[in-house]
């Protein structure tokens, strides 16, 4: 085949779509003693969200792609069979697949820019808690500089920690997450907004009890320690549920 025509066919293949970054993987480990419904915001096109017990999921996460994926906890249809609710997390799709709608607090976030291979990420505590979880990449090296790329966590369950002004309850009133400030209290202080915004946006009580116990994790909208991390080759990423 002559030069020419290569270059027509690579030149079809981008218009078509067909010529595209390929997916990166990501490794689904659940290591709970509970099942979890895996969700995302926007759709990462997984048909099977549930996650049970001890398993392990290899996934092909889509480059490019920027969101959020979060867990939901304790979920179950109605007595009409029809309806499917979740007791943390629920998006309120009303049936198993929860992809796209923002969840309802408490949960946490883990928030992603994929773009070509290039990853940022970090472990959001903004809207709460809910499960303990860890981003651990596999090789690759921190993007705009020299190092491996850092793993990210919260894996403290904040049940013991919560105040009460915070706690999630069901509708037994038994502990299931713990809320952000911002959304329990809805005070400008805590959400950063209004008067609270750029420089004002600083550190509260409930924030800085809460980095005590998850250093490596966002706690508040202003928190850049760690700074959110952008890894570059990678070959894989372990996304770990309640991770030992």
């Amino acid at each position: 085949m002559g030069s020419k025509a290569i270059f027509s066919l690579v030149l079809i293949l981008v218009i078509s779509g067909n010529f595209v970054q390929s997916d990166l993987t990501f490794n689904f480990d659940n290591e709970c003693s509970f099942s979890v419904w895996l969700s995302a915001s926007p759709s990462i096109g997984d048909g099977d969200p549930e996650r049970g017990p001890g398993t392990l999921e290899i996934f092909s996460m889509p480059d490019p792609w920027t969101g959020s994926l979060w867990l939901r906890t304790k979920c179950s249809y109605d007595a009409s069979q029809v309806n499917f609710t979740c007791e943390t997390g629920d998006c309120g799709s009303g049936s198993v697949d929860c992809q796209s709608p923002p969840p309802k607090p408490p949960v946490t976030l883990l928030n992603f820019d994929i773009n070509q291979n290039v990853v940022s990420y970090e472990v959001s505590l903004n809207h709460g808690f809910n499960v303990p979880v860890r981003i651990q990449p596999i090789g690759g090296t921190l993007a705009g500089g020299s190092g491996v790329c850092p793993v990210v966590d919260c894996i403290k369950d904040m049940g013991d920690v919560c105040p009460p002004s915070l706690v999630a309850i069901n509708k037994n009133r038994a502990y299931v997450g713990c809320n952000s400030p911002c959304d329990a209290l809805k005070d400008p202080k805590y959400c950063c907004t209004g008067s609270f915004t750029g420089q004002a946006c600083q550190p509260n009580d409930f924030s800085k009890r809460f980095k005590e116990l998850c250093q490596l994790a966002h706690t508040y909208p202003g928190d850049n320690d760690p700074p959110i991390y952008k890894c570059r080759g990678a070959s894989a990423y372990n996304v770990t549920f309640c991770p030992l």
